[in-house]
């Protein structure tokens, strides 16, 4: 059964959802996406991955800088939705906002409630070593991500990079959010409230926790590159050069921290060491650690900060 709905998403990650809902026949009759900003060495504006997908398939787009105003709830309410699907649009909904659509507004999330609510749940589950984590549908309230839940689909993390699984938990989450919106439609949705226990707030990735700590154990280190691979990515300072370091692999090893225990990027952590298998250079594409040890040699004994 075909909605009408407006879709509220901004970066690449709600794409999958959006392009989902269009494909079964929902009637998205608005999108709402963030404003574009200025980018790149000329800094002209472009509008967002969103925008651009709605622009595609030729539904109107819609950029305000708030939907606090009455005149932004006004136009909202006149939409006459049956829902509004939100994926990472990045702007809070006031109350009239949440209650103008017939059944309400859902959200696509990624990480399992109420573990990681907030900005960045994706990186912080694997910056903190969790062994899974998934997408969930929840109804919307005015709280940060406390609303019950309508479905949810689980996956491990194994050694999977922030961009490996942003793109898988983007696949899973529009095939649910289809899922979901097909229940609402028929009257057959069942919602969960989210647990008190367990509550965690994925904050918003800082600039200086991307720093690498070559005194912290190999393990702790490779879920922080991995959390941060490829952006903003993990770095540290090798010759006075700063270096992202991609992916690497926790291997026996015992030195200083910050040294190299051979000529093939194996760094001492403070325990365990690290095998660097891929990196980027300033300026650079990314390589593997054995393109780059070929024409920039890394001794044994050489320290990385």
């Amino acid at each position: 059964m075909g909605m009408r709905l407006a879709f509220l998403g901004t970066p690449d990650f709600a794409v999958p959802t959006l392009t989902e809902l269009v494909g079964q026949g929902h009637e998205i009759v608005a999108v709402y996406s963030q404003p574009p900003r200025p980018k790149g060495r000329g800094y002209e504006t472009e509008p967002t991955q969103v925008a651009k997908a709605a622009a595609s398939f030729g539904i109107p787009v819609r950029t305000p800088l708030s939907l606090k105003n009455a005149e932004a709830q006004a136009e909202f309410a006149a939409l006459e939705l049956d829902a509004a699907v939100v994926v990472a649009y990045g702007l809070l909904l006031p109350k009239p906002v949440l209650d103008a659509p017939r059944f309400g507004c859902f959200n696509l999330h990624g990480s399992l409630l109420p573990r990681w609510r907030g900005a960045a749940p994706i990186q912080r589950a694997i910056m903190a070593g969790d062994a899974e984590t998934g997408v969930m549908v929840m109804r919307m309230e005015e709280g940060l991500d406390t609303g019950p839940v309508l479905m949810a689909e689980r996956t491990p993390i194994a050694r999977k990079t922030y961009a490996e699984l942003h793109d898988e938990l983007a696949r899973l989450g529009a095939d649910l959010m289809v899922r979901a919106m097909s229940a609402v439609a028929l009257g057959q949705a069942s919602e969960t409230p989210q647990p008190e226990e367990g509550v965690t707030y994925a904050k918003k990735i800082l600039k200086e926790e991307a720093r690498i700590d070559w005194t912290k154990p190999a393990r702790e280190l490779d879920c922080l590159i991995r959390g941060l691979s490829p952006f903003p990515g993990a770095w540290c300072e090798l010759k006075g050069e700063r270096l992202k370091v991609l992916f690497a692999d926790p291997v026996d090893g015992k030195g200083a921290p910050g040294e190299a225990l051979d000529d093939a990027l194996t760094i001492a952590c403070g325990e365990g060491a690290l095998r660097i298998r891929s990196l980027q250079r300033p300026g650079k594409s990314a390589m593997t650690a054995e393109d780059l040890l070929r024409g920039y040699a890394v001794p044994k004994g050489t320290m990385l900060s």
